[in-house]
């Protein structure tokens, strides 16, 4: 709806002034009482064209072609331009979200072009934990709107199986001087591997590791495409060979002190950065120069994202700067989320893999659930920290947002089942102001849909599905449905809950969350 508005507003723009380039604007919802959404653009136009806002408003709305969207648009203040949109335009849309039904939302940006998002890749040295695996929840969510948006999106895990890691893992399950990470998991892992050399003790546990990840993902609501794995899928088979090959031909990499160096500072990186140590052996940035050119070259992805914790930041530039160097840039995107803050009973709990002080993925889905333990992962955005309060989290109440959203869709699911058919639906009947706030609610899930292929901030799911929540209970407690004295009206406000709960569940179902006929 945004969106059509703001283009009509561009293009009597054009009509106005044919010579002048239409400068970015605004078109933002507006205050009930102005109207619905409000522009921007005569102020913006006002230093180019020379004329004052309000006459350059009034062009623009003279301008305007005469749409059924629009029923009003208004001059306010200095020159925004308020919309008004029309309640039968509103009233239409009723029928359009119950025909689109679960494909109701989608859109066909991507136009089945692939993607790669690349999520969590937490290296099997220890149990999955909350720590590492918000961006599980968000890469997934990303992946299923992007997926609504005509994207044909791959899942993928990327992990090290082998090399430095790995050696101090077999070292900490052997507890000799080099042990390095502690906790339960390294004692069960001590009573169950048997052997001497670190490296062998450290790729056995690892397997086990990956294993258990592969588990907890799955609990988590993740279904993998793909697990690549850096010794079998990347040494072993000659991709990094090949990489360092091609950086030395293109002369983007040079030697000193008997390193190998890739010539980052070319790229905008701070300093240049080593490919292959003196010791012969590739560092984890040579890895991942291979990793992605194996995503971008080798397997054509037409997008690849990563989704990185903030303890990656000091990576971005450094690969951002080899895939530049590919040539690729305009097909690679890296999202940084901040870190996970655990509270219980009031006092924040404490993590740390290496000295076994941390909270598992697995046993918080054990306190809370599937449902709970994403929705909260979702709702700030991925740059803001996030603190989880296990309190609310288990709350069966509606202050818990989960369960406030959920429970708008089962007390609809209710008053469908014992709804009896009333007859003829007379859709022009819906005048209330909670029912055009209803409505308007729901036709929102396209733009939002857009929205987060745009700008990939997936917290508009969790704030948009309270939103649509307060306007759905805000309807309930202002328009009786079955009990309202008249048939036609019965039956519409009943059509406009139909379109609710489908509006909800799709919320739901990109967010990966359940929606509970009953509760």
């Amino acid at each position: 709806m945004k969106s059509q508005i703001k283009e009509l507003v561009s293009q009597a723009i054009k009509k106005v002034y044919p010579d002048l380039e239409i400068p970015s604007f605004s078109m933002e919802e507006a205050e009930v009482k102005f109207g619905d959404y409000s522009t921007n653009a005569a102020m913006i136009l006002a230093k180019a064209v020379g004329e004052e806002p309000k006459n350059i408003a009034q062009n623009i709305i003279n301008s305007i072609e005469k749409a059924d969207i629009i029923e009003e648009a208004i001059i306010a203040g200095p020159g925004f331009i308020n919309f008004k949109i029309s309640l039968p335009f509103l009233q239409g849309k009723i029928s359009e979200v119950i025909n689109g039904g679960d494909k109701y939302g989608s859109a066909n940006i991507g136009n089945n072009k692939t993607a790669d998002i690349e999520f969590i890749s937490a290296n099997p040295t220890g149990p999955l934990t909350v720590g590492n695996s918000r961006g599980g929840v968000i890469g997934d969510v990303l992946s299923n709107v992007l997926t609504k948006a005509d994207w044909k999106v791959t899942r993928e895990y990327y992990f090290n199986d082998a090399g430095g890691q790995i050696d101090v893992l077999g070292h900490s399950i052997l507890k000799d001087d080099e042990t390095q990470y502690k906790g339960e998991y390294i004692d069960e892992l001590a009573k169950e591997i048997k052997g001497d050399n670190p490296r062998e003790v450290g790729k056995l546990a690892a397997q086990k590791l990956i294993e258990e990840i592969k588990r907890t993902t799955q609990d988590m609501g993740i279904k993998f495409d793909v697990w690549t794995a850096e010794g079998k899928d990347l040494r072993e088979t000659g991709k990094v060979d090949t990489i360092i090959g091609w950086l030395k031909e293109k002369k983007l990499a040079y030697e000193k002190e008997g390193a190998l160096w890739f010539k980052s500072t070319d790229y905008g990186d701070d300093k240049d950065r080593v490919l292959i140590r003196s010791n012969g052996e590739p560092t984890y940035f040579a890895l991942d120069c291979a990793y992605h050119k194996d995503k971008l070259v080798d397997r054509k992805f037409d997008k690849a994202i990563n989704v990185w914790g903030a303890d990656h930041h000091g990576d971005l530039s450094r690969l951002k700067g080899f895939v530049k160097a590919l040539g690729y840039d305009d097909k690679f995107d890296i999202l940084v989320h901040q870190f996970v803050r655990i509270v219980k009973e009031g006092k924040e709990v404490r993590m740390s893999k290496r000295e076994g002080n941390f909270v598992l993925v697995d046993d918080l889905l054990k306190e809370v659930g599937k449902d709970v333990y994403r929705f909260f992962m979702l709702e700030y955005a991925p740059n803001s920290h996030l603190t989880f309060d296990l309190e609310l989290a288990k709350e069966q109440s509606q202050k818990n947002p989960v369960y406030y959203v959920q429970y708008a869709y089962a007390r609809i699911a209710s008053i469908l089942q014992k709804a009896e058919n009333s007859g003829k639906t007379n859709l022009d009947l819906l005048k209330e102001p909670e029912e055009k706030a209803l409505i308007k609610q729901l036709i929102k899930l396209p733009e939002i849909v857009e929205g987060i292929v745009g700008d990939y901030q997936v917290q508009k799911l969790p704030t948009y599905a309270i939103e649509l929540a307060d306007s759905f209970h805000r309807f309930y407690e202002k328009c009786p449905v079955l009990k309202s004295g008249n048939d036609e009206l019965t039956s519409a406000r009943l059509e406009l809950l139909k379109a609710t709960q489908i509006v909800l569940k799709n919320t739901l179902d990109l967010m990966g969350i359940t929606a509970p006929k009953k509760m």
